[in-house]
């Protein structure tokens, strides 16, 4: 932080674990352990883990065990290594959901958070998931719910789409693709998993300023390629624009105390392997 701001300087993935973590992802692992309960002695596999948080408390949970944390990006693996972990050891490995690395029945609990809504082929993924499940083995998994219901991300994006032109948002918006509880348990029910419990979750998100939300999904997101044909100065007046735009859209509760606070609803499923 400088002067009340987020400094974005270093690789997408390491702005990822140093802000994004914290602000969003941390919550919603908390919540994901909860459910899924990884007890001492399990094996637990965490997919697309990108920087490692699922991975880094599900561990700290765990007086031993095995722990392995698996995602298609090197860079987000590269800085998941490089962060303490407490508690049994975490083996990081490159590797899609599509085609998990593994024999099936190998693992007591497969977590997957905020991850299923980008795979290509998400049947292939969750049928992959049970495959490697032990029959009396916990999956949990975590997507977010329509981006209305994250009024914060729903501002950005329609504040995007009215400087940068229609579509602009394409990006941000395929994050939020589940519009109904009811669409992720009917897939976890089709590739066979049992005791499908799917709640609506809603955690509150902070971040410093609009600012501070925008530089980073501008900067150190898939969302940077908006901009990548930019000069700086371009740049700054785009992400000056597109903030000024949110808070304009933005709710005065949401704005309160200078910072931007706002609900994120996401859907988060308990399951047995079956």
């Amino acid at each position: 932080m400088s002067d009340g701001h987020w400094q974005l300087e270093g690789t997408g993935a390491e702005l990822y674990e140093r802000y994004l973590v914290p602000a969003i992802t941390a919550k919603w692992a908390e919540d994901l352990l909860d459910r899924a309960q990884p007890r001492e002695g399990e094996a637990v596999l965490d997919i697309a883990c990108g920087t490692g948080i699922v991975a880094r408390l599900a561990a700290g949970r765990m007086g031993r065990g095995k722990v392995i944390g698996l995602d298609l990006n090197s860079g987000m693996l590269a800085v998941a290594r490089s962060v303490p972990t407490e508690g049994v050891p975490i083996n990081w490995m490159g590797g899609s959901a599509l085609d998990l690395p593994f024999t099936s029945d190998s693992f007591d609990v497969v977590l997957c958070q905020l991850g299923l809504q980008f795979f290509p082929d998400q049947t292939r993924a969750l049928d992959e998931m049970r495959r490697v499940l032990k029959r009396s083995g916990r999956a949990g998994l975590s997507v977010y719910s329509e981006i209305e219901r994250t009024p914060g991300a729903n501002a950005f994006v329609l504040a995007l789409d009215a400087v940068l032109g229609r579509d602009a948002s394409r990006i941000k918006r395929g994050e939020h693709r589940f519009t109904a509880a009811a669409q992720l348990e009917t897939l976890l029910r089709a590739a066979g998993f049992n005791a499908v419990d799917v709640q609506t979750v809603e955690q509150t998100i902070v971040f410093p300023s609009v600012l501070d939300y925008v530089q980073f999904r501008l900067l150190a997101t898939p969302m940077a390629s908006l901009l990548k044909d930019r000069t700086a100065s371009e740049r700054q007046e785009i992400i000056l624009s597109v903030a000024s735009k949110t808070t304009a859209l933005s709710t005065s509760a949401m704005l309160e105390g200078g910072t931007f606070t706002f609900p994120q609803q996401a859907y988060v499923a308990a399951t047995l392997g079956g």
